[in-house]
């Protein structure tokens, strides 16, 4: 499993670098829901498939949505954003 600063790093390799206001807002979300490094990977894949870039409000709404949820993993994450139909991942 990867951690957050891992998975930045991965990212960049692929050409997807971000900001220091974006990881500012991954680490404000990560704090703000005391969520788990795999929760907040997760939201970020999900911001990027659905914004087609880094939003970080939309980062902080995703990850409210799962720690309201009581979602755990991205399997969860996954059924969870599928069976309600909201967004088209």
């Amino acid at each position: 499993m990867k951690t957050i600063e891992e998975y930045l790093l991965f990212l960049d390799g692929k050409g997807f670098s971000f900001g220091d206001d974006a990881i500012g807002f991954i680490y404000f979300g990560k704090a703000y829901t005391n969520a788990t490094d795999q929760l907040v990977i997760t939201a970020i894949e999900c911001t990027l498939k659905i914004q087609k870039k880094f939003d970080g409000s939309f980062f902080v709404s995703l990850l409210e949505m799962f720690i309201d949820n009581e979602l755990k993993t991205k399997k969860e994450v996954m059924s969870f954003i599928k069976s309600n139909q909201l967004f088209p991942l």
